[in-house]
């Protein structure tokens, strides 16, 4: 019994004295002071040394896409530093490129602010606002995906543009963490003070769990945003449109911006599901095949079943674009969809032509 009382004793003073470093550590160590954060040579801000860049940017309502919420593991929230970084951390090698790396380029939830700092960051982001939204609507499109309408105050708008997407800040349920998540918005421009959304189901995936089994009509919803460097580029270009599941989303708000305004460009979709139960916004579509200049909807389904009664296009998408896409000539490309559908799909347009600059996509997991 003295034994286990002398260990138990040694235990708590070893602990103890642990805790103590630990405290006096945060006081001195992690103590950075004030820092002077310069972004784009103009704008001059005094911040708290000691957090990472990310952090400390939202802390000054500048808000770095983060899907992955500062964990380093999605390599969105990339900013050009100056100077005042530090060193090249060994957990940024898998998201920045050497290229990028010799150009300055960092991930913001991984360095830390320890001394005055200058960076760099794309004009728009200070667009990017976080809003407090009131969901209106949810409607099950399929037995994945939902339809999910956000509405403001009639005193707060947002401004986007067609493809772009924003960020819900999931809240703490059920024991997981708070945490970002990108999902693109499919009304166009004009609808400033309602958005909507396509949310897919995944298991196990905190935000898509909450959305689909926890959120109700008049629940409030954090949003920040407008991101997204994927979007409608003006010209006269044919436009070729790729999506697959809900890469559709961006897809319909640059499809309903064509329609609102009467855009006289020649537009086609192809879309993939796996059977007809997969299909969706179709009757919407084919509206806008009567309403637009000159759109086509195509469609195809890859495994398609007797109950499906399918009579149209089977295969994957790929195929739609190597039976329908003849070449490359004054076109240019917008994908969205998965990472193997999206590495699948580029290969197949440069080979009829299509030059890097003319195919604009958006991945996602």
């Amino acid at each position: 019994m003295e034994n286990i009382f002398t260990t138990v004793v040694a235990i708590s003073g070893i602990t103890g004295f642990l805790a103590l470093l630990l405290s006096i550590a945060n006081r001195t160590i992690a103590n950075y002071g004030d820092k002077k954060l310069i972004i784009n040579k103009e704008k001059e801000y005094i911040v708290e040394g000691g957090d990472n860049l990310l952090s400390t940017l939202n802390e000054q309502d500048i808000f770095i896409p983060s899907a992955c919420g500062g964990k380093g593991s999605c390599g969105y929230c990339k900013v050009k530093v100056i100077e005042g970084g530090g060193q090249f951390l060994a957990t940024e090698k898998g998201y920045v490129t050497e290229t990028e790396r010799l150009e300055g380029i960092r991930l913001s939830c991984q360095l830390r602010v320890k001394e005055d700092i200058k960076i760099e960051i794309p004009e728009e982001l200070f667009n990017v606002k976080q809003y407090e939204y009131t969901v209106t609507i949810l409607e099950d499109l399929t037995d994945k995906i939902k339809r999910v309408r956000l509405e403001l105050p009639e005193t707060l708008e947002i401004n986007y543009k067609p493809g772009q997407y924003i960020q819900i800040l999931t809240p703490v349920y059920d024991g997981n963490e708070e945490v970002y998540r990108a999902y693109s918005i499919t009304t166009p421009p004009s609808s400033k003070q309602a958005i909507e959304l396509f949310i897919g189901y995944v298991p196990d995936g905190i935000c898509t769990t909450y959305i689909h089994k926890h959120l109700k009509v008049n629940d409030k919803l954090n949003v920040v945003g407008p991101f997204g460097d994927f979007y409608y580029r003006e010209g006269d270009k044919e436009m070729v449109l790729v999506a697959i599941g809900t890469g559709m989303a961006p897809i319909m708000s640059i499809l309903r911006y064509m329609n609102e305004n009467r855009i006289e460009r020649k537009a086609t979709l192809y879309f993939g599901a796996r059977t007809r139960s997969d299909m969706f916004m179709t009757e919407e579509l084919k509206k806008l095949e009567e309403t637009m200049y000159d759109f086509t909807y195509i469609n195809c389904l890859s495994r398609p079943t007797a109950q499906c009664e399918w009579k149209g296009e089977v295969g994957r998408v790929t195929d739609l674009i190597e039976s329908y896409v003849d070449n490359g000539d004054n076109k240019e490309a917008y994908l969205c969809g998965n990472p193997p559908m999206i590495d699948s799909v580029i290969p197949i347009l440069k080979e009829k032509g299509f030059a890097d600059k003319d195919i604009y996509f958006d991945k996602f997991d």
